[in-house]
């Protein structure tokens, strides 16, 4: 992967990802200097997922209002509303009730059964399979 002109068209800061034997090398360069990692692949995809969260935080901050939904229409990722954040690890529907698990920021999950017509306030919606 690599990415290299900003929006003047000079050339400036670029980001270049490549394989490099067993492992990747990771080479930022800005207007001040070049930064190089070399790390395994378990870590460079250790890397792109801490880089997605830290992009999904980033989004959420534009976002402009909270969005309700029913609670049989939550889906994985989807962000609850308040002064915790609270992320839909799973959706089941069993009939008229949803049965959702919560995992909080620290990583403690738990179950939670709602009426499937409940209103649920979200900060963020998660993306769809396959979105």
């Amino acid at each position: 992967m690599k990415s290299g002109n900003d929006d003047t068209g000079e050339p400036s800061e670029y980001l270049e990802v490549t394989p490099v034997g067993e492992g990747v090398e990771i080479r930022v360069g800005t207007r001040s200097g070049e930064l190089s990692l070399n790390c395994t692949p378990a870590r460079a995809r250790e890397l792109a997922t801490a880089l997605g969260l830290a992009a999904d935080e980033a989004e959420s901050v534009r976002s402009a209002d909270p969005v309700t939904v029913r609670a049989d229409e939550l889906r994985r990722g989807d962000v609850r509303d308040g002064d915790r954040a609270m992320t839909v690890d799973s959706v089941r529907i069993d009939g008229s009730t949803a049965h959702i698990t919560w995992k909080s920021g620290a990583g403690r999950s738990w179950n939670q059964l709602y009426d499937a017509d409940a209103r649920i306030t979200l900060r963020r919606r998660g993306r769809r399979p396959g979105g």
